[in-house]
């Protein structure tokens, strides 16, 4: 599995440089795109633990870039790199105590996504996704007070990957869009982590805005 990790990174990376750098064969073909986007997010954890109820959603923000080459008059290929929030909140009661545990899983994540064209102004995507863990807390509001907490991160996995797919409506330089992503690697590694989350995958969805600078 690091293998495809591995692969997928570098091929990231590589269309990335590719757009950037030396996109004469893409501009040939079409218009490449180069732009910022931010929203969102909804995410999910879908964890069963002991004692907690009322499971929701965890709703935060993405924010970052993209590229999109263009190959052929109908698809392109575009590479983000997105700062992202997960996580999920649910209710709990421990010897008669009373309240809501919120995760807070903070990633720098890369898709690299197909893009199929239905004329100028709209896009269905799908691809997938590596995304690498920077920061996890968790946020308590009980009985006994509130207050936030950090969560060491070697009782997670440091790497998530997964598969997302979603549509894009432009507007001239500007889009709004919708996606949804299943992640496929456990949240949990080990330790509190693995007790509270058992087998939770990330779930999250995104609506966007963006713009294109080109």
């Amino acid at each position: 599995m690091k293998k495809l990790v591995n692969t997928l990174l570098t091929s990231a990376v590589l269309l990335t440089g590719t757009i950037v750098f030396n996109s004469s064969d893409a501009l040939a073909q079409g218009r490449t795109r180069v732009g910022i986007k931010g929203g969102l997010n909804a995410s999910s954890l879908f964890y069963d633990s002991q004692g907690a109820t009322n499971k929701n959603e965890r709703i935060g923000y993405h924010v970052g870039v993209f590229a999109q080459a263009p190959i052929g008059e109908f698809f392109a290929i575009q590479p983000e790199l997105l700062y992202m929030t997960k996580g999920a909140s649910a209710d709990f009661n421990v010897l008669g105590v009373n309240g809501k545990n919120t995760f807070k899983l903070n990633y720098a994540e890369l898709p690299v996504l197909a893009t199929f064209k239905l004329g100028q102004a709209v896009e269905l995507q799908a691809g997938p996704y590596v995304s690498y863990l920077l920061n996890s807390n968790i946020n308590s509001n009980s009985d006994f007070g509130t207050g936030t907490a950090a969560i060491n991160r070697d009782n997670f996995n440091k790497v998530d990957y997964g598969i997302a797919g979603g549509i894009n409506l432009y507007f001239g330089k500007a889009f709004i869009g919708a996606r949804y992503e299943q992640g496929l690697q456990q949240v949990a590694n080990s330790g509190a982590a693995k007790t509270l989350l058992g087998s939770a995958k990330n779930g999250v969805g995104l609506l966007s805005v963006g713009f294109s600078i080109n």
